[in-house]
């Protein structure tokens, strides 16, 4: 298929050039499972292609490029319908109807991070993703605690997600080459997903402690008062070195009416 779409560096476009890499993606969907499959910023096609490859039939692509669009709809007809032109941040997922889906692309560096706030907003249905990052990114997505790169969207994310990181990506496949590697990885929504409490009191106990990530956590949540957590034995470790469990005991100390039952 040729590709005649000049990136954009306002948009972060980085077209992947590496149909052996597609295809790697793609096949790194969870096997067995019929839901539709939302493709964000496909760009030239190369991992739609992958996609169609590897089977996926119900397939959705949402793309802020118009450009791409066009090019989508003239080269994968039967997907014509199924090309929606808007932004995956700004546009009401209503679309994908009210039964799971997955997601998968090669995420625009820029934006990655608010691609996966998204995604979480929306776990009851996105059951899966598979998607290339910044490097630097997917290893903090999937790093565990006492981590370096352990932080806020580490343990936001794996609350809810079982995460892999699969493989690196160099920057020789992509159109332009980025300045860095790109990493791709899985996340499976988790049986019982969610921190069993009340998800935006656990979101700040996590932010406010990892805005002071060097400290203690007795001195780092100081400013949400720490009465009641002297029962807990990690409250002279670091932030990074507690995972989600620990989290939620933290907030349903500091905060006893946030419990919640799993869902």
């Amino acid at each position: 298929m040729s590709r005649h779409i000049t990136p954009l560096k306002a948009l972060g476009q980085h077209f992947l050039k590496e149909e052996a890499i597609a295809d790697r993606i793609a096949q790194s969907l969870s096997k067995g499972q019929n839901t539709k499959v939302l493709e964000i910023g496909p760009g030239t096609g190369i991992l739609t292609s992958a996609l169609i490859r590897s089977g996926i039939t119900d397939l959705y692509c949402i793309e802020v490029d118009d450009r791409s669009v066009e090019y989508l709809k003239q080269h994968f007809p039967a997907l014509s319908k199924r090309i929606l032109l808007a932004d995956f941040l700004q546009t009401d997922l209503s679309f994908m109807g009210q039964e799971p889906f997955r997601v998968i692309g090669n995420f625009p560096y820029n934006i990655s991070s608010q691609i996966l706030f998204r995604v979480l907003d929306h776990y009851r249905q996105v059951t899966e993703l598979v998607g290339m990052f910044q490097k630097e990114v997917a290893v903090r997505v999937a790093s565990g605690p006492g981590n370096r790169d352990y932080g806020i969207l580490s343990v936001l994310l794996q609350a809810y997600y079982d995460i892999e990181y699969l493989f690196t990506v160099p920057p020789a496949a992509f159109d332009p080459p980025p300045k860095v590697d790109s990493g791709v990885i899985r996340m499976v929504l988790k049986e019982n997903p969610g921190p069993g409490c009340d998800p935006v009191k656990f979101k700040t106990v996590v932010k406010t402690a990892f805005n002071q990530r060097r400290k203690t956590l007795r001195n780092s949540i100081r400013s949400l008062a720490t009465q009641g957590t002297d029962h807990l034995p990690f409250m002279t470790l670091r932030p990074e070195a507690l995972d989600h469990h620990q989290f939620t005991l933290l907030t349903l100390a500091l905060f006893p009416e946030s419990h919640l039952p799993a869902e």
